[in-house]
């Protein structure tokens, strides 16, 4: 079954709208999410809307790692997550997702990018 993100026929209180229903509409559809693990890299394309093209990044074992100091980025290895603000489970899972806390070999960072999204996981060095 779809994924829809029309809005529901009912309210918060249970009742129903007034307007009538219609059917689903091809721009309403929406997705499940990628839940980006830890691992060798794994990604997906998927079409959009304008035939345009997102890379669906479903695992991955490497950041781009941008260093404040030196202001340079470089490559680094992904040891674990430490810590995510979107769901206390995911940490357990090892799922990434923005604003994550990764442990890498140049030490601890924070995921800037979509990785779900844009198919690359961008970090900024925190410690």
């Amino acid at each position: 079954m779809a994924i829809s993100q029309l809005r529901s026929v009912r309210k918060p209180s249970g009742g129903k709208y007034k307007s009538k229903g219609r059917k689903q509409r091809a721009y309403e559809l929406g997705s499940e999410p990628a839940f980006t693990g830890l691992g060798k890299r794994r990604a997906k394309n998927m079409r959009t809307m304008g035939n345009h093209l997102r890379i669906r990044l479903l695992a991955t074992d490497t950041a781009n790692l941008f260093d404040p100091k030196t202001r340079k980025y470089e490559q680094a290895k992904i040891k674990t997550i430490s810590g995510n603000p979107a769901n206390r489970h995911f940490v357990r899972r090892n799922i990434m997702t923005k604003g994550a806390i990764i442990e890498t070999d140049k030490g601890k960072a924070r995921i800037t990018s979509r990785p779900g999204q844009d198919g690359a996981v961008n970090a900024v060095l925190i410690s």
